[in-house]
């Protein structure tokens, strides 16, 4: 039986309409960092090259006895500026591409790809429908449930994308968007 982990972890792969606080422990991931606009040249050659290290390392699970599903795509996203980050253009974001692993993938298993763990800790979390031009509404949502529970980052901007862009309605794209937060000190 393959593990799917958007069947199991549902803390980690489901979110409400309205924002909510939860914590996140340390999982692994596969991962590329880079910059430039979301689906320009390196951003695309990023996701190919994830997605034939997640394959690859699934063959070698499944050998393994311990066949499992291939998460869906996410992203940490950030600008080096004091610009409010939706200011700044496109070509100038930052990014790391993930694909979470079940623990049965171990760094061995992987190639071409950077093998890391992330531990969010808090962080608050919400599900976005719609295309992602419409992101901003819903990013206000987060930072007035943040501010109203004396909340602040405490990390960068994460998206899960459950759709894909080339297969789904703008109408019927969902993504699940985390901020990890820590408490304000008084």
């Amino acid at each position: 039986m393959k593990l799917d982990l958007a069947k199991t972890d549902k803390h980690y792969y489901a979110a409400p309409a309205a924002p909510v606080l939860r914590t996140f422990e340390t999982y692994n991931y596969l991962a590329v960092t880079g910059s430039g606009a979301p689906l320009g040249d390196e951003y695309t050659d990023a996701v190919a090259a994830l997605y034939r290290a997640a394959y690859g390392a699934k063959k070698l699970a499944k050998a393994a006895d311990q066949d499992f599903v291939v998460p869906k795509l996410e992203g940490q996203w950030w600008v080096e500026s004091d610009e409010p980050p939706l200011t700044v253009p496109r070509e100038q974001w930052h990014w790391t591409l993930l694909i979470r692993m079940p623990d049965a993938v171990t760094p061995d298993m992987v190639s071409g790809v950077d093998f890391t763990q992330l531990t969010e800790g808090d962080a608050i979390q919400v599900m976005h429908r719609g295309p992602y031009s419409t992101e901003p509404e819903t990013l206000a949502r987060m930072e007035a449930f943040m501010h109203a529970e004396g909340l602040t980052m405490n990390g960068r901007h994460h998206e899960i994308y459950l759709s894909d862009p080339r297969k789904s309605a703008d109408a019927a794209m969902r993504t699940i968007l985390r901020h990890p937060v820590r408490r304000i000190a008084k």
